[in-house]
């Protein structure tokens, strides 16, 4: 019995609480939000936050370093291979191809979402395999690293889901930027795209290209709604009953990718203000974890990754509503009304938890036991 006391003592000793602390608020004015919104989402939404919390103390004592040689490959191929049956079995909503259907169930399933989990774990198992040289990885280490990226990439834009495909595309290579590649690819990279902007322009679908053309001329319906509703919010915001852009449903998708905006009409600019800042925060902190773990390439590219996905999606969305970017499918992480995207983000912190406090120590002894023994290092230093 002294043993699990040692053990539970030593495995919370280097949990981050912080990083809990900082999700805390975004969960509470989210859900604030959705309850006023509707209250049947709310109910959902309380659900998805019960099945996270599950996933995250799943993943956070799952042995991850023991088990990553053989997983992240096996977890990578089959989200490739659902990727390809998307094509054959997938089902059509609004005219995408994204989904699919558990048979017997009637649920749907969206594996680009999990594709995010498998491309930053299989990054981080090859790195931490072989790690860059002081001057960051060559030709031949970043073209197969852009593999990894490319390859989920092209699937996911073939659906057609550009913007899930460019949050992991910019993902992955920011993720590389932070590990190391030598300057002289990426220069080469920058002149390569620009290059090529017109041609990759050029094949875009017709409803993609219609969002840049809005973008640069006048704002859409649904930004136009939104921009409403943020002036109408002030600096103090509205009560409930007077935010009658939402209430009246003049406000779309307001519970989920625009409710940004509903949260500018309900408590104003400094209600916005308050969510950016968290975000900010949350953001300095995961490259904070990734910079001082500097020589665990694990840490350091799960923890780079999470940051990058947040600041995405973020900037994605909010940009979107105030006009400023093309509008596309992309929710408010941590805040939009919806299940996947929340258990996806679960699940990678759970899994940064894991890797920052089990570090210093061997999780699993040859008998599949839980030991906490100190490592080699931590014990020379006493």
């Amino acid at each position: 019995m002294s043993q699990w006391f040692q053990y539970d003592r030593r495995i919370f000793k280097y949990f981050n609480y912080l990083l809990v602390i900082q999700i805390i608020p975004l969960l509470a004015i989210s859900s604030y939000l959705i309850n006023e919104i509707n209250p049947l989402l709310f109910k959902k939404q309380m659900l998805y936050y019960g099945i996270g919390a599950i996933a995250f103390l799943v993943t956070t004592f799952i042995p991850w370093r023991k088990l990553i040689w053989w997983f992240a490959p096996l977890f990578y191929t089959m989200n490739l291979l659902l990727l390809l049956a998307v094509d054959l079995v997938g089902k059509t909503i609004l005219g995408a191809q994204r989904w699919i259907e558990i048979p017997g169930t009637g649920l749907t399933m969206q594996p680009s979402e999990f594709v995010k989990v498998s491309v930053i774990m299989m990054l981080a198992y090859l790195i931490s395999k072989k790690p860059p040289l002081e001057q960051g990885y060559g030709l031949v280490g970043f073209i197969k690293l852009s593999l990894v990226i490319l390859i989920p990439f092209l699937l996911i834009a073939k659906e057609p889901d550009l913007g899930t495909a460019l949050v992991l595309l910019i993902t992955g290579y920011g993720i590389l930027f932070v590990i190391g590649i030598n300057w002289k690819i990426w220069l080469v990279l920058a002149v390569a795209v620009g290059l090529s902007a017109p041609v990759l322009f050029s094949h875009l679908h017709d409803y993609q290209k219609k969002r840049i053309t809005d973008f640069l001329g006048q704002p859409s319906y649904h930004v136009h709604q939104a921009l409403i509703a943020i002036g109408s919010g002030g600096v103090e915001g509205k009560d409930k009953d007077e935010a009658t852009q939402t209430q009246l449903k003049f406000l779309p998708i307001s519970s989920s990718d625009f409710i940004f905006a509903y949260l500018g009409e309900r408590l104003g600019f400094q209600g916005m203000v308050t969510v950016i800042i968290l975000y900010i925060l949350l953001i300095l902190h995961l490259f904070y974890i990734a910079i001082r773990n500097s020589t665990d390439y694990m840490v350091r590219t799960f923890a780079s990754g999470i940051a990058f996905l947040i600041f995405i999606y973020m900037g994605v969305n909010i940009y979107m509503i105030i006009g400023l970017a093309p509008v596309v499918g992309v929710p408010l992480p941590m805040f939009s009304h919806g299940g996947t995207s929340f258990i996806i983000f679960a699940v990678i912190f759970g899994i940064l938890q894991n890797l920052l406090a089990f570090k210093k120590f061997l999780m699993y002894n040859p008998d599949s036991k839980i030991s906490m023994t100190p490592t080699e290092s931590q014990s020379s230093e006493k």
